[in-house]
């Protein structure tokens, strides 16, 4: 063993410790998010956009809205697309390129969490049934990553729809405003040993053993899931992160609201 894996080893090992003595590095508590501050329409030249900061972590969504045509299986339903962007810029281990893994899987989990709790009304963006439909380009870009990026880019992303406008140079758009309505919440929780705690941050996602995130609508109900790592969740995991998520969600929704 090399001088920095004796490193690496010691400093998970006091982390593991830390927080099985309910105890977290940056002394948080174990449900506690870090500073969140969101501005809504930050670039000009987007139809939406919203700039997140969660603690050190910063994400930037821009929204784009085009004509083009709709899926085979759904003819008459507008199409949602997101992608996310992991710069070199934003972490050394981040590549140049096209999306990897980690990109992928960031893009599907917000996806997820849009479409399934059905705050687009994509069946008011047909144009043509089977010929044309709006199409919602919802783009991801993670300008400094310090932990939790599903969390700040889904809190990007929903930010950004509700501040989504229709396109001026579009002659086609004829509804009156952007057709969003709920207001979806991801909560992200991180397994460090026998300990469970909310919004990880990178050193606590580097030495977790499991991840666990949740959607969830204003009702509290779960419209989305993801489990990300190969370490096991129990059932008191699984209940003591739903409670958590029902407070945190209503904490992170009032973010929204605020201008």
């Amino acid at each position: 063993m090399n001088q920095e894996e004796i490193i690496s080893t010691v400093k998970r090992d006091y982390l593991v410790d830390l927080a099985e003595e309910e105890k977290r590095i940056d002394d948080r508590e174990m449900d506690e998010y870090r500073e969140i501050d969101i501005e809504k329409s930050w670039a000009g030249n987007a139809e939406g956009s919203a700039f997140v900061k969660l603690g050190k972590t910063q994400v930037l969504t821009g929204v784009k809205i085009e004509s083009g045509t709709p899926y085979p299986d759904k003819p008459e339903e507008g199409v949602l697309m997101t992608n996310a962007e992991l710069t070199p810029m934003a972490h050394a281990t981040f590549e140049a390129g096209p999306p990897g893994e980690e990109a992928t899987e960031l893009a599907r989990v917000v996806d997820r969490g849009i479409r399934e709790s059905g705050m687009i009304g994509l069946d008011e963006l047909c144009i043509e049934s089977e010929e044309e439909v709006w199409m919602v380009h919802v783009d991801i870009h993670v300008l400094d990553h310090d932990g939790n990026l599903i969390d700040a880019s889904a809190l990007s992303s929903v930010a950004a729809l509700l501040s989504t406008e229709p396109p001026e140079d579009e002659e086609e758009w004829e509804l009156p405003e952007f057709p969003v309505s709920k207001k979806p919440i991801t909560t992200t929780f991180a397994k460090i040993g026998d300990a469970l705690v909310a919004d990880p941050c990178l050193e606590e996602e580097n030495i977790m053993d499991a991840r666990f995130t949740m959607t969830t609508l204003e009702d509290e109900s779960i419209c989305a899931m993801q489990k990300g790592s190969s370490g096991p969740f129990t059932k008191d995991d699984f209940k003591k992160a739903r409670e958590w998520a029902k407070v945190k969600s209503k904490e992170l929704r009032k973010e929204l609201k605020r201008d």
